[in-house]
């Protein structure tokens, strides 16, 4: 059973989101650099939530191929990144600590959440793959290839474009402070 807080988190992490946001527009002071290492990092993490986001079945399967094969959260590995990736093009040290730290504080208690609904909706199935698959850090090869292929609709259906809206946002927010256009 996940505890009030671990909920809280699981239902508000996207607002808290928004939070962090406002203080990376406020406290951000990009150098060519520093984008240019953040964005490659970025790009691999919206890359990762892409290839999931064609593959995850939320709630009616349990996916075993494609990027979940590597780790059992490609998502959050891929936002992990993200945050990595915009944390540093941002050129402030303490502010890629607070992404870094906000996702790691609001994440891991929610795939603990997650964790415990897979179980409970997939039992021995879903134990099997927890042992063979990683947390979080995917490994090199996969545990299992899978026949089922990327599938551009269900990427449109779980809505993973918006991430993609938004990582563009980002950049182009970036480009406009180092180019003093904001």
């Amino acid at each position: 059973m996940a505890s009030r807080f671990e909920l809280f988190l699981q239902r508000y992490r996207v607002l808290s989101g928004f939070i962090i946001a406002a203080i990376y527009i406020i406290f951000a002071r990009p150098s060519l650099l520093g984008m240019q290492i953040g964005f490659s990092i970025a790009a691999l993490g919206l890359a990762i939530r892409f290839w999931a986001a064609g593959h995850i079945r939320k709630g009616s399967e349990l996916d075993l191929g494609g990027p979940y094969a590597y780790t059992r959260n490609p998502l959050y590995f891929g936002s992990f990144l993200l945050a990595a990736g915009f944390g540093i093009a941002s050129g402030v040290w303490w502010l890629a600590a607070v992404c870094i730290a906000f996702f790691i504080s609001i994440y891991f208690p929610v795939i603990r959440v997650e964790t415990r609904e897979l179980f409970d909706v997939f039992g021995a199935e879903y134990e099997n793959y927890r042992r063979s698959v990683p947390l979080f850090f995917p490994r090199l090869a996969a545990v299992k290839k899978s026949e089922r292929k990327f599938d551009f609709g269900l990427y449109l259906k779980n809505g993973e474009y918006n991430v993609t809206l938004g990582a563009a946002a980002a950049c182009a927010f970036l480009l406009a402070r180092y180019y003093r256009i904001i």
